[in-house]
């Protein structure tokens, strides 16, 4: 049996990539191990469950505040205002959508891939049935990788594949407490602080009756766990129950190149599309996959080859400007303790809440307020040369 394109991946990028071109009529399978969960918080904006359909049940809890945590404990509490939040888990959002792309057509495989090989017939993706242990092969016109941040696929295909910076993240699924003073149902709590991420920050975010308590770091020799162990007694946490621990790498930095320019095209994190700062992964992962779909359909209908290029060219054109910023952000303030606390201090300016939640509920920058991108040009200098003080606790 010869496919039309073959998907490396069943998380979100490479469901979206196969239930967008299985509705296209392409003939589809989906490659995908079984059992994993990614850690996640979970965090979906409204652009997502509009672009992508997603229906109410899946989403878990619906956050309508978002508080910053500085260092020296300074709170200050973000109105989602206009919306909310949705919050999903992974273990349940990410089967949903294999099951929604099997249903437009894409046949589920589950194994795990080994190797492209090529011969006079054409390209064939080997991998291990997990049935059986058996090595089986798919013949295929195109592949797309979304096989996660330390891609195999990018690896052996794609030049600069394997040269990827990626932070480590690390979460805790707990069973939610009782709603208090320190844990809010309808609250994402964003924890800035060297004690817990010396680069990045932690969360605690709810999942109705769970909870996602993590943090992330670029750093060797952290230990994450203690780390949020650390994270949980500051929350008021420690004696919940933990339902269960998940690692894993999150990209730091979308790849010059995402296909090999005759047969593979990369897409989610395998591309290496998170957002700078905020870690946001799962919006940018399905865009991603959208867009491979959009590129392996224009290949298949034309012959170009080049125009697996469009997968890159579609989303950067979208996306690139708020990467850009989100990336400068994050080398400015997370830097140091003494930036976090500035940074912090910052979001109580009530332009920068509404710009910023703005720009992620509709993943673009905002430009129909310049008045407003002056002032908070002008406070983010002011708060970086230390002419405004930090608010401590």
């Amino acid at each position: 049996m010869m496919y039309d394109v073959v998907v490396v991946g069943g998380g979100p990028s490479g469901a979206t990539a196969a239930e967008d071109l299985a509705r296209s009529g392409a003939k589809v399978a989906m490659l995908d191990r079984a059992g994993r969960i990614k850690p996640c918080g979970g965090a979906i904006p409204p652009r997502l469950i509009k672009d992508f359909a997603i229906p109410d049940h899946m989403i878990v809890a619906k956050i309508n505040t978002a508080r910053m945590i500085s260092p020296s404990g300074q709170q200050v509490d973000i109105p989602i205002e206009g919306g909310f939040v949705g919050m999903v888990d992974r273990e349940h959002f990410d089967e949903y959508l294999r099951v929604r792309a099997a249903g437009a057509g894409a046949e589920r495989i589950t194994g795990t891939w080994l190797r492209i090989e090529r011969d006079a017939a054409g390209t064939h993706v080997i991998y291990r049935e997990k049935a059986t242990g058996t090595e089986r092969r798919l013949s295929t016109k195109l592949i797309i990788g979304a096989d996660g941040a330390r891609s195999n696929v990018a690896k052996a295909e794609v030049p600069g594949g394997d040269k990827i910076p990626y932070v480590i993240a690390y979460h805790e699924i707990i069973k939610a407490p009782e709603a208090t003073g320190a844990y809010d149902p309808t609250r994402c709590d964003v924890i800035y602080d060297g004690k817990v991420s010396p680069d990045f920050y932690g969360w605690v975010f709810p999942h109705g009756a769970s909870a996602s308590v993590g943090m992330g770091t670029e750093v060797a020799g952290v230990d994450l766990k203690q780390a949020t162990a650390a994270l949980r007694a500051s929350s008021g946490l420690t004696d919940c129950e933990t339902i269960r621990r998940e690692g894993a790498p999150i990209p730091l930095h979308p790849l010059d190149r995402w296909d090999n320019g005759s047969d593979v095209v990369l897409a989610g994190d395998a591309a290496g599309v998170v957002a700078p700062s905020s870690g946001e992964g799962i919006y940018y992962a399905m865009a991603g996959g959208r867009v491979a779909a959009t590129a392996a359909m224009a290949c298949l209908k034309t012959g170009r080859v080049k125009d697996l290029k469009l997968a890159r060219s579609l989303f950067m054109r979208e996306h690139k400007q708020v990467f850009k910023v989100l990336r400068l952000m994050q080398n400015a303030y997370y830097r140091s303790d003494e930036r976090r606390e500035r940074f912090v201090s910052l979001c109580r300016d009530v332009d920068v809440q509404k710009l910023t939640f703005e720009a992620y509920m509709n993943k673009s920058l905002v430009k129909a307020r310049p008045l407003a991108h002056l002032k908070i040009g002008f406070k983010n200098i002011a708060h970086l040369t230390g002419l405004i003080p930090a608010i401590s606790k």
